[in-house]
């Protein structure tokens, strides 16, 4: 989308066409206006799968006469984890210092009474304007700039928070350390917390987690979040004169469908031990990434009284079912040690035909087991490849357990 375009969007005749054809194809709405010079066909099609897009990702937000951009639709943050890093923000002031599309900085001003978006695409600016005022916000400043020299601008403790997602692609390469993304935060450390006293950092999901006290000496809780066991975010929370020795709390946070659905298991100052199983049990759980991903799986077994398959991998195992675990929960059917020359024979007597395969720490990858053994897919039938407690390999036969299904005497 240019300016020019926009202009023309903007105007009443062509948002009432947009309604109107709001559910039509977009490239069937192109070929049926091809050549009407007095309406931008492109844009007004561009728009019509953002629309489309925008449906499924902000589902409340998109009920709104808003206009997109593609790429900063693709890059926002969904409504789910926009509302939960929200929840964790409040007070007088905020500054979003990557505004982006302005889904974050929609949701935080339901919890500030003044929130300053900060953005150095003009384009995005505009269409953040517009997008704020057909959804009835009034309490957001737009400022189109660099966003760490504006914020420069500002006297110091001029902010109860500071959110900032750094963009992890410039130039067309994509980044995950903190600091190659834009705005640095880790050479801005200093500078952020003179300007507020909490500082809340959205980083990729792929970030490396050990280590990032050292790169911000505030940082006092990492939380790993997950959306339908997907991790989707990881939010680092600073605060001014917090020490640079103090412990790290970590959390691992999992949204489920349902924006009721929420999770939280929270690590303390020292980790807890993996107790290994003698033997695979009647149940065995898969935690949610965000679990894995924050190092919380020996956590969790200890909470629930799980124990862990091996030393090596975080499959749990118990004798008895866990309602609303926060992960997969499977029953198995049996277990067998692999051996290569036996194991059709193991397929042919439970009449396998197809099966989710699953492997950690096994030598075989997935492709080449499917292969092997000419297994086609299954959604309700898993086979875990991995190793026993002793490290010797192992193949679990188990049934996926749904939510409503039947106990299994």
């Amino acid at each position: 989308m240019t300016i020019a375009e926009l202009q023309n969007l903007l105007q009443l005749e062509i948002q009432a066409l947009l309604a109107l054809h709001h559910s039509a194809d977009p490239a069937t709405f192109a070929m049926q206006f091809h050549g009407r010079k007095d309406l931008p066909i492109r844009a007004m099609a561009e728009q019509l799968a953002c629309r489309h897009k925008a449906a499924k990702k902000l589902p409340t937000l998109s009920q709104y006469n808003l206009l997109y951009t593609p790429l900063a639709l693709e890059q926002a943050s969904g409504e789910r984890t926009a509302a939960y890093k929200a929840s964790l923000l409040s007070g007088k002031r905020a500054i979003d210092l990557s505004g982006g599309f302005g889904v974050d900085t929609m949701f935080l001003a339901r919890r500030f009474q003044e929130v300053v978006y900060c953005e150095r695409d003009s384009l995005l600016c505009a269409v953040v304007e517009h997008n704020l005022k057909v959804s009835g916000i009034a309490n957001v400043e737009v400022k189109n700039g660099n966003s760490i020299s504006l914020l420069a601008e500002y006297p110091d403790n001029s902010f109860d928070w500071i959110f900032v997602d750094p963009a992890r692609r410039e130039e067309g390469r994509r980044s995950i350390a903190l600091e190659a993304a834009s705005p640095d935060v880790v050479a801005s450390h200093d500078l952020l917390l003179r300007h507020a006293q909490r500082v809340c950092i959205k980083a990729s999901p792929a970030l490396e987690i050990s280590g990032l006290k050292k790169l911000l000496p505030a940082l006092h809780t990492i939380i790993v979040v997950s959306v339908d066991r997907e991790c989707k975010e990881i939010l680092l929370l600073l605060e001014h004169a917090y020490p640079a020795d103090g412990p790290v709390q970590v959390n691992a946070v999992c949204l489920n469908a349902e924006w009721e659905g929420i999770t939280v298991v929270a690590g303390g100052n020292g980790e807890a031990p993996r107790v290994v199983a003698a033997a695979v049990k009647e149940y065995l759980y898969e935690p949610d990434p965000a679990i894995i991903k924050a190092r919380l799986s020996a956590v969790l077994a200890r909470d629930s009284g799980l124990q862990f398959v091996n030393k090596s991998v975080d499959y749990l195992t118990t004798d008895r079912k866990i309602e609303a675990f926060p992960g997969r929960s499977f029953r198995v059917v049996e277990c067998v040690p692999y051996k290569p020359k036996s194991f059709t024979a193991f397929l042919e007597r439970h009449t396998i035909a197809g099966a989710s395969i699953q492997r950690r720490d096994f030598p075989l990858s997935a492709e080449e087991l499917r292969k092997k053994y000419r297994l086609l897919e299954s959604e309700r039938a898993f086979l875990f490849f991995t190793k026993d407690a002793a490290g010797n390999p192992l193949c679990i036969y188990a049934l996926r357990c749904f939510p409503g299904d039947e106990p299994i005497s």
